[in-house]
């Protein structure tokens, strides 16, 4: 991981170096302590009250120099700074950064949500897709190793619990997105499963149980099965536990683990396939906020039930017009074999109500999954969808996506929806033959195997989970920022 450290006073000997990028803005007591040239620096500080100032060259003793306008600093909505500065350290020269965070008042709510985003970004330039060694002549660059935090000293604490918090969440964030983006000839459900217990096998406070294919059938998981029955490689259920204290609450999260998605009989099209190898970016981000937890010692108690299949075309595949009982007992039409991340997520969702740690339910139940296309059409790239049955579990999810920038928006969702998954034939169908709120008939399928006492919110995902960029698209990690600020402020009421 990218070393970090909190400073509250410029050192020439301990910060400027040939090897050092100096991130700034006009106006910046910390300019005032540098030795930079004169005469670059007016320049530079001329320049960065309307446009990004950047300078490479004879900008001594720093190796490079860019101060941005303060309205990039300060932009909550549309994220400027990182626009301008993801270019700049694509290819970078430098391999330690010093970050001017003092025009941040950290008083703010608004202030530290976009030190927080910032961090998160820069902690998430760790991981790059050549670290998966697929490229046989990748090109060896400069990586950042080092960053400095520049503060004022009476925001230094403050500083310092954000920087511990970003750092934890991105270590969770790359994990996840380390097995996400690896293809998914390689990535099955086994792989996963297998990844995972090599990467907590160093933490005390994390373990896992897996359930096998024949365990799947045989303890009535049946929408799981019959999801991942028309693959050469089968479905596995992942329960990983997080114990930060030895007893009281605990929470559960449920994450949808297609690791392809074809569609089944259902077939996409050969766009809408391309991707789908993200398709278990839910259950990846699930193990991510886990493992963030354990990072950072949260006194919490956590499980996570990681639902994993691949949805193929084979001679055991589910067909339409198929019905099959789930885990809660609730018999299900299977109208739509490409709306299979509803099917894997009902029986983990009641899998996970199902479990107990000194005879009490989870407090609540959140799954996410990159579930449906119609979330992307209704919030875009940038917006995690939300529905919950529980108005303050709601409220929470978010106010700490504002708090952290990995914001969701909550949809409608109450009985009115309720004729969108009536069946015929079956207790529910999995899509609406109206082809009308196909995110929310989702959510509302989704509710149906919850216990009503047990409050549950649903995060669609499809349009956060990756981050898309040149016409090419990476695993994100979010929500892991936003999961992991509800984690923290639960603790601190």
């Amino acid at each position: 991981m990218i070393k970090s450290q909190v400073i509250n006073a410029a050192s020439h000997n301990a910060l400027a170096s040939p090897n050092s990028h100096l991130i700034s803005f006009a106006g910046s007591a910390l300019l005032t302590q540098t030795e930079i040239n004169a005469s670059l620096l007016s320049a530079l500080q001329k320049d960065a009250a309307h446009s990004v100032a950047d300078c490479a060259y004879g900008c001594a003793p720093f190796g490079r120099v860019t101060l941005f306008p303060e309205d990039h600093w300060l932009d909550s909505i549309t994220y400027k700074l990182h626009a301008a500065l993801r270019p700049l350290l694509r290819k970078t020269a430098c391999s330690d950064l010093i970050v001017d965070c003092s025009l941040w008042d950290t008083n703010k709510s608004a202030h530290r949500a976009m030190l927080s985003s910032l961090l998160i970004f820069l902690f998430n330039l760790d991981y790059q897709l050549s670290d998966l060694g697929l490229k046989t002549c990748a090109e060896s660059a400069v990586r950042i190793k080092h960053i400095s935090l520049y503060c004022s000293p009476q925001d230094q604490a403050a500083v310092e619990k954000i920087r511990r918090q970003a750092e934890a969440s991105a270590i969770g964030m790359i994990a996840a997105r380390r097995i996400a983006d690896v293809p998914s000839d390689t990535c099955t459900p086994e792989f996963v499963v297998t990844e995972i217990e090599k990467v907590i096998a160093p933490y005390r406070t994390l373990r896992c149980e897996i359930l096998e294919e024949t365990q799947i059938e045989r303890q009535g998981l049946g929408l799981l099965h019959a999801v991942g029955k028309g693959a050469a490689n089968p479905p596995r259920l992942m329960v990983l536990r997080y114990e930060g204290r030895a007893d009281g609450p605990f929470s559960a999260y449920v994450g949808k683990g297609i690791t392809f998605d074809t569609g089944g009989l259902w077939l996409k099209g050969g766009d809408g396939m391309y991707t789908m190898k993200y398709d278990m970016c839910g259950a990846a981000n699930v193990f991510g906020l886990l493992l963030a937890a354990a990072e950072m010692k949260l006194p919490v108690r956590l499980i996570g039930v990681l639902a994993l299949a691949e949805n193929m075309i084979g001679p055991e595949a589910m067909r339409p017009g198929d019905v099959v009982t789930s885990y809660a007992g609730l018999s299900v039409e299977i109208n739509n074999t490409d709306a299979e991340g509803r099917l894997v997520l009902a029986d983990a969702i009641a899998y996970a109500s199902k479990l107990t740690l000194d005879d009490q339910q989870p407090q609540y139940i959140i799954d996410m999954a990159t579930l449906t296309g119609a979330v992307v059409k209704a919030l875009g790239y940038d917006l995690s969808g939300l529905w919950s049955q529980d108005a303050e579990l709601s409220h929470k999810l978010i106010q700490a996506g504002l708090h952290t920038h990995d914001e969701v928006w909550s949809l409608p969702f109450d009985p009115r929806f309720a004729p969108q998954v009536e069946s015929a034939i079956a207790d529910v169908c999995n899509t609406p033959t109206n082809n009308a709120a196909i995110s929310t008939s989702a959510a509302y399928f989704l509710s149906r195997f919850c216990p009503p006492e047990i409050p549950w919110a649903h995060l669609d995902i499809s349009g956060t989970a990756l981050w898309r960029e040149g016409g090419r698209s990476v695993a994100s990690g979010r929500p892991i920022p936003l999961l992991m600020q509800h984690l923290i402020e639960d603790l601190e009421k």
